[in-house]
C-alpha cells in the first residue's frame, strides 16, 4: 500500500491511494485539471485511477469529483446524503455510513465523524495487511473516532489551527466561532492528543493536513505533534514520517511495507 497527499488544506484536499493493485483518490478538492496534474507530477496516469472516495461534500473535497467521474468513467463512493450533493457523477456507489464496503479487495470501513457536513465520514482503507486512516474535517475527537484509528499504520489526520492564532486572525468572530466549535475543525492540541492516544510501533506515517493558512503554520503544527510524540516515546518507536500537508503542491509518496528502522522525515 501506498498513498500521495496531493492537496491539503482550507482550499483543497485530494489523496491518491494505491492498495492491492487498485487505484484510487480520497476526496478531490482540486479542480479536474489540477488533480490531472498532480498526478502526473508524482508519475500517475489519470486515466489509471478506477474510483473516486467521498468524506462530505464541501467544495474544498469535491469540486474536481464530479469531472474526473465523467471524464474517466469513475465510480463515486459516498453516502446518500453526501451523494446527493454530487452533481451528475458517472457512477454512484452508495455506501451506508459505518458499514464496510468494497473496492476491488480492498476494505474500507466509513465512520462517523463530527462536522458541520449533512453525513461526514472518516475512512479505514485496509489492504495487504496494513491500514490507512483518512482522518480530516472533524470538531472533536468522539470514542467512535478513537475506535477506528488505533491499529492504523498511516494517518492523515487534521491539524487545522492553532487556538491563538484563531482567536487573533482576520476572521470574523462567527467564522472563528464554527471553526473552533465541535462541529468545526480540529486544532493542534486535540490532533497532538489523539497521536498521544493511539500511538503505537507500528503506526509509521503521519500527515497533519488541513491546515489553515490562516489560523496556523506548518511548524506550530509539528512543534504541538512532537511535545506530544514525546510523551509517548516508548510507543513511538515505528514512527518513518511526520509531515504537514499543503495546498500548493503534493507531499512525497508514502509506502507501507515491512518495518524498518525508524527514519522521521519532518517538513518545516
Amino acid at each position: 500500500m501506498r498513498f500521495t497527499v496531493l492537496s491539503s488544506g482550507s482550499k483543497a484536499n485530494c489523496t491518491f491511494v494505491e492498495a492491492a493493485g487498485k487505484r484510487f483518490l480520497v476526496d478531490c478538492g482540486l479542480s479536474g485539471k489540477q488533480a490531472e496534474e498532480r498526478l502526473r507530477s508524482v508519475g500517475i496516469a489519470p486515466e489509471s485511477l478506477e474510483a473516486i472516495l467521498v468524506t462530505h461534500e464541501h467544495q474544498d473535497h469535491i469540486n474536481g469529483v464530479a469531472t474526473l467521474s465523467r471524464r474517466y468513467g469513475l465510480p463515486v463512493y459516498a453516502n446518500e446524503r453526501t451523494m446527493e450533493r454530487i452533481k451528475k457523477p458517472r457512477g454512484r456507489e452508495i455506501f451506508n455510513t459505518g458499514q464496510d464496503f468494497c473496492v476491488g479487495p480492498v476494505e474500507v470501513t466509513p465512520f462517523s465523524i463530527v462536522h458541520d457536513a449533512v453525513d461526514p465520514v472518516g475512512y479505514v482503507i485496509r489492504a495487504e495487511g496494513f491500514r490507512l486512516c483518512m482522518l480530516t474535517d472533524l470538531g472533536r475527537v468522539t470514542t467512535l473516532v478513537q475506535e477506528h484509528v488505533r491499529g492504523a499504520n498511516a494517518i492523515v489526520l487534521e491539524s487545522n489551527h492553532d487556538l491563538e492564532m484563531l482567536q487573533s486572525c482576520s476572521y470574523t468572530w462567527e467564522l472563528k466561532q464554527r471553526i473552533a466549535s465541535a462541529h468545526g475543525h480540529l486544532c493542534n492540541e486535540a490532533a497532538g492528543q489523539l497521536l498521544e492516544e493511539i500511538m503505537h510501533p507500528e503506526l509509521f506515517h503521519v500527515v497533519l493536513g488541513h491546515l489553515s493558512e490562516n489560523s496556523n503554520t506548518p511548524n506550530l503544527a509539528l512543534e504541538c505533534a512532537n511535545r506530544y510524540l514525546k510523551r509517548c516515546a516508548d510507543r513511538a518507536g515505528g514512527l518513518r514520517t511526520l509531515l504537514c500537508g499543503n495546498v500548493y503542491e503534493s507531499l512525497p509518496t508514502l509506502e507501507l511495507d515491512e518495518p524498518h528502522p525508524a527514519k522521521v522525515l519532518v517538513n518545516a
